[in-house]
């Protein structure tokens, strides 16, 4: 008897050790069950993606599926917080001064958790206006800069995980058109925004990816022109286009397909 209770304490060690047990990452590619609330925090060039039907959108889709999705939208961050949702305003807003109150009257994680199941993020336009590197590289520079956001990016990461039971979606940033900036501040955006989804973002986890850039540069590093209002805001067509494969993201990470599906929701 003794041998066999051996052998059943080595068999439950290596199971538990080989990833047995069920764990909060693995739990990301279950579906979630009931009403999930969403909410999409955005500036102007999300505000153009939102008015162009993404609530419409899904309440198709539950309609046809039987769902029970609801999604809402803030502009995030907003007054008093300076206008800006750079990467360096997300981590001075939730790594930064995280906690149970508010932070110059915006939502920390700790706040937005206990609303919404699923939270969606995004930076707008001159998030891709990025200055060269200077080998000093601060996660608590607001400059505009590669080493600066993979710094900023790493502590998100970590304070997402934070809240394993949450799900986030974060799009890739927005372009600029040609005209807007220069081919070498172009490709730093590209740079950095293919960092994101294939370093930074990993399996598993409770983070997901959106990649609103290569919709908006079809494997260029700018707006294309013929999506581009007369700035670097997308115009109504290509907003409307997007819309559904922002709410097929949206559905697939909710259903379990996050790491599975189209990056792009096509």
């Amino acid at each position: 008897m003794t041998l066999y209770k051996n052998i059943a304490i080595l068999a439950f060690v290596v199971v538990a050790a080989c990833g047995g047990s069920s764990s909060s990452s693995s739990n990301n590619n279950n579906v979630m069950t009931g009403e999930v609330k969403i909410v999409l925090l955005h500036h102007s060039t999300g505000q153009g993606v939102w008015d162009a039907g993404v609530s419409s959108w899904m309440d198709t889709y539950n309609a046809s599926n039987k769902k029970t999705y609801s999604i809402s939208e803030n502009w995030y961050p907003a007054d008093p917080y300076p206008d800006d949702n750079y990467p360096y305003d997300y981590w001075n807003i939730w790594v930064n001064h995280a906690g149970s109150s508010a932070y110059n009257g915006q939502d920390t994680l700790e706040i937005l958790t206990q609303t919404y199941n699923v939270i969606v993020f995004k930076h707008c336009f001159p998030v891709s206006d990025i200055d060269a590197d200077t080998g000093s590289a601060s996660v608590s520079s607001s400059d505009k800069r590669v080493e600066n956001y993979k710094l900023q990016y790493t502590a998100l990461k970590n304070k997402l995980h934070e809240f394993p039971n949450t799900r986030f979606i974060i799009w890739t940033g927005a372009a600029r058109k040609l005209s807007e900036t220069d081919v070498t501040t172009a490709a730093r955006a590209r740079t950095f925004f293919d960092w994101v989804k294939n370093t930074w973002d990993e399996p598993g986890d409770n983070i997901f990816v959106w990649d609103f850039f290569e919709l908006e540069t079809e494997g260029g590093d700018v707006l294309k022109e013929a999506y581009a209002s007369g700035d670097s805001h997308p115009n109504d067509t290509f907003n409307s286009t997007v819309v559904p494969y922002l709410g097929q993201r949206i559905v697939d990470v909710i259903e379990g397909r996050g790491d599975t599906g189209n990056i792009k929701g096509q």
